[in-house]
């Protein structure tokens, strides 16, 4: 794989074309990476005790390793 932790990437295709950041976690077997402010989702998370609010929060879901390219600025 061609992509580490650590390294700044930009996207190639899809919704975040064009976007850069930093590549969070790698999962070489599934070729899919967890890149900073990119692929970004709402969760909406249960209030877990009584007279607590529930959230929602962003999380980065993975992207696919094809669609990303290493950009100038390593770590």
């Amino acid at each position: 794989m061609h992509i580490k932790k650590g390294d700044m990437v930009t996207v190639l295709s899809g919704d975040d074309k064009g976007k850069k950041g930093k590549v969070a976690k790698v999962m070489p077997k599934r070729g899919l990476a967890v890149v900073e402010g990119v692929n970004m989702k709402k969760k909406h998370r249960r209030a877990n005790r009584e007279g607590k609010r529930g959230q929602v929060i962003d999380i980065a879901l993975p992207i696919r390793v094809s669609k990303l390219a290493i950009s100038g600025g390593n770590k």
